[in-house]
């Protein structure tokens, strides 16, 4: 789908993001949009809601026009707002400039949604929080499959391996929602390539290359080639940036280098029909200030088959399904991206447990006792499937099917010149499978109620061969099988007289313990953490309200819930090994919190907006707070547009935080102690000189303000960190980016 700067458009205030779904070949793709939640929106909708909005890129696409008619100033987006008439559902546009200077993986890009934070690690390949939840609370998404990570402490985030970029819309459902794709507590996103029927023979795409400080430099590319038939599309970029400098003018070891490319193929007989068939491979490397080792390799491989079939018969609306096979290939060593030492392998939770250390000849490479250059090669082969049909009758609309998924993890350590000779080691296999549906019915012209309900069969192999201890014996060859149940209801009403749209809903998900909770820590209690952590139970009251009314677009989505069995990281020496580690346990948490936005428009050139996002935790179990979340964070902007020309303005502030909890936390990072508030300022510009070319310029930080974000990490030692020093955020920053469409 060709998507310009050119064909951004002006939606009323400033933030918001158009969606694009009028095209028929668009609209049959569900992994894009949970179908039922498409259809409350869109029956439920008020005048103001993006259907209504010009849709310039469609018209070139399917026309094979060149946007003559989309000549509209582009704005740079600050923040990404509700899209739709409930301010549960999330819609980006991932190819718009957007700042801070735009992302290089998903979790960069996801902090521009109210309620998004990410753990830092360096300049990249951060982990993504959303309302202070982490890991597999989250369900990531590459159109409508999961890209899991390999390295037991989350050095591959799996949207490390994500270029925004690349895709054409990032959905977020917030809270737990929808059971379409998995149990997710916390939010439900994917990143979506939309297939298409073109309308002839056409050749179309973009291009764009942007620059900034710290000799950054991105570039991407995006060919559509085909006619009604089907067509060939091409997505592919490079990233690459040095070490960053602070507000203090100290530089932090961050320098990253990515590139991406992917191919399909799609067959569209009719416009009721598509098959795509597509490969993908990318790889990089990223050196990490707050690690004691770096990412040398992150080398992805994907394969994916799909279709979709509308209008089979008068009750079968859609039928739908997808194979995946995603494979990720993660190399981590001291020596590639920085000099090896002695002196920072020891006292750091990083690498120093979890089932991987039980791998051959461990005992004499713990990490906690290096001297010389060591690697370690880390596999993650997932391959899924899903199956879905969407039924009619009366005026109900049922979507239901089943997923599965078959995993495995492995790896190899060794030194620098032997590792690649060592015996790979299987430690884990993963077996899920699911079944659910979602119903949903009008109770009235502006009322709908959605329903929906999964139930996962999960089995987990513990196959690593670890170092028993007489404190912690190993369950090798042990596993687990769960059978977990999760579900939700909403109701979605509308008061047109009033201009709002509001929904409640109540959910619940029982979540497997992931790789990360049941292989990395070192023990539950008095027996490992692959016997003694239980699923956790989370039930959440979910509403919101969205308001359009002359100047003014509001919106508010808040939350409270319950997590029995919420399982807590807590990192603390344990015997037998060296240094602090990771054990787990579950626990009793209360969660809260809401994020809220609003715009007004001063005149037809100049709009204000705000957006605040606010979470809080508890830790009923032990009477403290829950650790790793997030502080009040506010976001100021003011945009000028006019013909080609928009500037604008954003102030970025950050309340401290006080609720924490020592050395707890996840097995990315933990609570270091209370940390300080902050703002900062940045601006911005983009000027449309034809309908083929586009420039956005801006400056993140323009007083070069030093500070550090909440969620963090302290650094290593090899880089002169202190033992609690940590890592602060990039000073002033410069950067332009500009985008041809052909």
């Amino acid at each position: 789908m060709t998507l310009s700067v050119a064909c951004i458009v002006y939606a009323g205030f400033h933030g918001n993001l158009a969606h694009a779904d009028t095209s028929p070949a668009a609209t049959d793709n569900v992994v894009t949009l949970p179908s039922d939640q498409v259809a409350a929106s869109d029956e439920l909708g008020s005048p103001t809601s993006s259907s209504a909005i010009p849709d310039c890129h469609h018209e070139s696409v399917h026309s094979g026009h060149t946007g003559q008619n989309c000549e509209l100033a582009p704005i740079v987006v600050t923040a990404s707002n509700p899209q739709n008439t409930q301010a549960y559902l999330i819609q980006a546009d991932p190819k718009q400039p957007i700042q801070p200077v735009p992302a290089t993986d998903g979790a960069d890009y996801l902090k521009h949604i109210a309620g998004f934070n990410a753990i830092r690690n360096g300049g990249t390949n951060g982990d993504a929080v959303f309302r202070g939840m982490f890991g597999s609370r989250l369900k990531i998404l590459t159109n409508g499959s999961e890209m899991l990570g390999a390295c037991p402490n989350r050095m591959d985030a799996p949207t490390s391996y994500i270029a925004p970029q690349n895709f054409d819309e990032i959905t977020v459902v917030k809270g737990p929602q929808t059971v379409l794709f998995g149990a997710a507590s916390a939010a439900t996103v994917n990143f979506a390539r939309t297939p298409e029927r073109l309308e002839q023979d056409t050749i179309t795409g973009q291009a764009s290359a942007t620059v900034a400080s710290n000799q950054r430099f991105d570039n991407d590319i995006e060919t559509i080639l085909g006619n009604q038939q089907g067509s060939i599309r091409l997505n592919a970029n490079t990233s690459r940036s040095d070490d960053y400098k602070d507000g203090n003018g100290k530089k932090v070891p961050a320098k990253w280098r990515k590139w991406n490319a992917d191919l399909s193929a799609t067959y569209t007989p009719t416009e009721d029909s598509w098959i795509e068939l597509s490969a993908g491979k990318g790889d990089g490397e990223a050196r990490y200030a707050g690690r004691s080792m770096d990412g040398s390799q992150f080398l992805r491989e994907s394969v994916g088959v799909r279709f979709a079939q509308n209008n089979l018969l008068p009750w079968l609306q859609k039928l739908e399904g997808q194979v995946n096979y995603n494979n990720a290939d993660h190399i981590m060593d001291n020596f590639t991206l920085r000099t090896p030492s002695p002196m920072d392998m020891g006292g750091e939770h990083d690498h120093d447990s979890g089932a991987m250390d039980g791998m051959d000849d461990s005992e004499d490479m713990s990490m906690g006792s290096m001297d010389s250059a060591m690697a370690m090669e880390l596999a993650r082969k997932t391959i899924s499937g899903r199956l879905a049909a969407t039924l009619n009758w009366l005026d109900y609309t049922l979507v239901s099917g089943l997923d599965a998924s078959h995993s495995e993890h492995k790896g190899r350590m060794g030194g620098q010149y032997t590792y690649k000779d060592a015996v790979w080691d299987k430690d884990a296999e993963f077996e899920q499978t699911g079944i659910f549906a979602e119903l949903s019915k009008p109770l009235s012209d502006n009322r709908k109620i959605i329903t929906g309900l999964r139930i996962d069969q999960h089995e987990v192999k513990y196959l690593a061969h670890d170092a028993a201890t007489n404190a912690y014996p190993t369950p090798y060859g042990k596993t687990r099988r769960e059978t977990l149940p999760s579900g939700f209801v909403r109701l979605e009403n509308r008061w047109p007289d009033q201009n709002l749209n509001g929904y409640v809903g109540v959910g619940h998900v029982a979540r497997m313990p992931d790789y990360w909770e049941l292989f990395s820590p070192v023990h539950s209690g008095s027996s490992s953490a692959f016997l003694g952590i239980k699923p956790e139970q989370t039930t959440q009251l979910d509403l919101g309200l969205t308001h359009h009314a002359g100047p003014w677009n509001s919106w508010i989505s808040a939350y409270a819930g319950q997590i029995n069995n919420f399982i807590l990281i807590s990192y603390h020496q344990h015997a037998g090994h060296a240094g602090n580690s990771a054990g787990a346990k579950n626990i009793d948490a209360s969660i809260a919190g809401a994020e809220a936005g609003t715009s007004y428009q001063f005149t037809d050139n100049l709009t204000a907006d705000l957006n605040v996002a606010y979470g809080w935790g508890r830790n009923e179990t032990d009477n403290q707070p829950l650790p790793q979340i997030a502080p009040l964070d506010a976001r100021i902007g003011l945009t000028y547009q006019q013909d080609r020309l928009s500037v604008g303005t954003l102030l970025r502030l950050v309340d401290r935080q006080d609720r924490v909890a020592l050395n707890q936390g996840n097995i990315v990072g933990y609570d270091l102690g209370k940390s300080s508030g902050f703002g900062v300022f940045s601006v911005n510009a983009a000027y449309q000189f034809n309908p083929l070319l586009g420039l956005s310029i801006g400056v993140d930080n323009l007083f070069d303000k030093t500070y550090s974000e909440h969620l963090n990490r302290a650094g290593n030692s090899a880089f002169g960190y202190a033992a609690t020093e940590i890592i602060n955020e990039m000073g002033r920053n410069f950067w332009a980016k500009v985008t041809i469409k052909y």
